[in-house]
């Protein structure tokens, strides 16, 4: 098994790391807390979990028992993997020695705000406090807290187990040791973590899909698809294309030999009309019930748990088919 004292990376070959994380503190047991918890474990991580729910115990032996089936799936040993997560008696339990923090509570800045600077006092001074924040910038919260230089946003994508990407924000007065460090943490537990230059609401992934779930919404409102129609659009489309190179790699791809000038220039007229015509869906009650009514529709006779599996293991062989091919490309280059 690799442990915090041995990084070892993923996809992208061996990463050194400066130093080793060994421990982590979850704060907030949420679905992306508690993915986040059976992540670090899995990579042999000491995990403290702090939330207020009742039933914290039982969730999070719940989702350590759902998830160990997908992170062995991934190479990693699962052996014991609830012996390594911790509920802890409280929030400076919790952190008292954790090498990293990662906030999963509420999209609230005041909430926040005042978390931080608790945080900030509880944790170690090496600590690195990440937030999983998936609209609020840092600086929105760190404007009060005197030493806001190891905070920072670490979104990921949900479930943060299986999907690889973390977007690491940093706030107006982060430091870039603490950046660096985040980046050489994620890498650690198997992401993919993306510095992003500048705060923006909602960040990138965050804003590409509300730009796309926004047409979506007006394609179904116009009655031009269903949304399970829209879905089989996408998963047969986009969606499989996008899996293996982004919008912009795809569209140099599709200006052939001339690449991307190409496709500007001999679309970029008729794309402009395209951007023009996209829609702008209101969201009134009664706009909202519809489509609400639409969804459930198409998907309510399943249960969360029963699409979920469907989703989560269907991510697997995704990521799995795409790793395969990556490493069949790279020793035929060899």
């Amino acid at each position: 098994m690799k442990t915090a004292t041995q990084p070892e990376g993923k996809a992208e070959g061996r990463h050194v790391m400066t130093e080793p994380f060994t421990t982590a503190a979850v704060v907030g047991a949420g679905t992306i807390g508690l993915s986040w918890a059976a992540l670090f474990a899995g990579h042999g991580m000491r995990v403290h979990v702090t939330d207020p729910r009742p039933d914290l115990a039982e969730a999070v032996a719940e989702a350590l028992d759902r998830a160990a089936g997908q992170l062995a799936a991934q190479g990693l040993d699962t052996h014991r993997l609830a012996e390594r997560v911790h509920i802890a008696d409280d929030l400076a339990d919790a952190v008292r020695d954790a090498d990293i923090v990662q906030e999963n509570g509420p999209e609230n800045a005041d909430f926040k705000r005042e978390l931080f600077t608790t945080l900030v006092g509880a944790a170690p001074a090496h600590a690195l406090l990440l937030s999983s924040s998936s609209a609020i910038p840092a600086s929105a919260f760190t404007d009060s807290i005197e030493e806001a230089d190891r905070i920072l946003i670490g979104h990921p994508f949900n479930p943060p187990h299986l999907v690889p990407l973390v977007e690491v924000v940093p706030g107006e007065r982060t430091s870039q040791e603490s950046v660096a460090r985040a980046v050489d943490f994620y890498r650690f537990v198997g992401r993919v973590p993306v510095v992003e230059r500048k705060e923006i609401p909602g960040f990138v992934g965050n804003r590409l899909q509300n730009a796309l779930s926004r047409e979506a919404i007006y394609l179904v409102e116009q009655g031009v698809v269903s949304p399970a129609e829209l879905d089989t659009v996408m998963v047969n489309s986009l969606g499989l294309r996008w899996a293996t190179v982004g919008p912009f790699l795809g569209a140099h791809l599709g200006g052939g030999p001339g690449g991307y000038r190409h496709m500007a220039e001999h679309i970029g007229v008729s794309m402009q009309k395209m951007w023009d015509s996209l829609g702008r869906p209101q969201q009134s009650p009664e706009q909202t019930e519809r489509l609400v009514a639409a969804v459930e529709d198409a998907y309510g006779s399943r249960s969360y748990a029963d699409l979920s599996h469907q989703r989560d293991a269907q991510q697997i062989a995704v990521l799995s088919a795409r790793d395969s091919a990556t490493n069949l490309e790279k020793e035929t280059r060899s």
